[in-house]
């Protein structure tokens, strides 16, 4: 696990255009990875390529993770968990109190790391009243 470089930004954008196209995130341009890539936190093979990728944007006292992938080949094997955890630690050491995030999935490995559904009125206003109510997405927080 390391933090994204913004020469990251193609392969975040690879990374997650699966998970677009299965309707599991929302699309963003690659101008959009470019310019955050230091949201991130991924997860590199050996021979570089990025397996799996974990955003965390940092709102006054609490932070969003958002387009959270595994490459498929990689599900499974721990690798979420172990990135979800790297986020955790990351949260802490930026002194945020709460986390939240938001699944149109099961939420299952969110949920078995502490996350509960959550108003999204008790999250940031600016991410909040970004979601796409059509997604039909839950809002699940943790606290740090």
């Amino acid at each position: 696990m390391r933090p994204a470089r913004p020469e990251d930004g193609a392969a975040l954008a690879a990374l997650s255009r699966p998970f677009v196209l299965a309707g599991a995130l929302r699309e963003r341009p690659l101008s959009l990875y470019l310019a955050q890539a230091a949201d991130f936190l991924v997860a590199q093979a050996p021979d570089g390529t990025l397996e799996a990728c974990l955003g965390i944007r940092v709102h006054p006292a609490a932070g969003v993770l958002y387009n959270f992938c595994v490459a498929r080949h990689r599900q499974g094997s721990g690798m979420g968990a172990r990135l979800l955890q790297a986020a955790l630690c990351t949260a802490r050491s930026r002194s945020l109190t709460t986390l939240f995030t938001a699944t149109t999935g099961s939420g299952r490995l969110f949920l078995s790391h502490g996350f509960r559904p959550a108003s999204p009125s008790l999250a940031p206003a600016a991410w909040a009243d970004s979601l796409d109510p059509r997604r039909g997405a839950r809002v699940l927080s943790r606290t740090v």
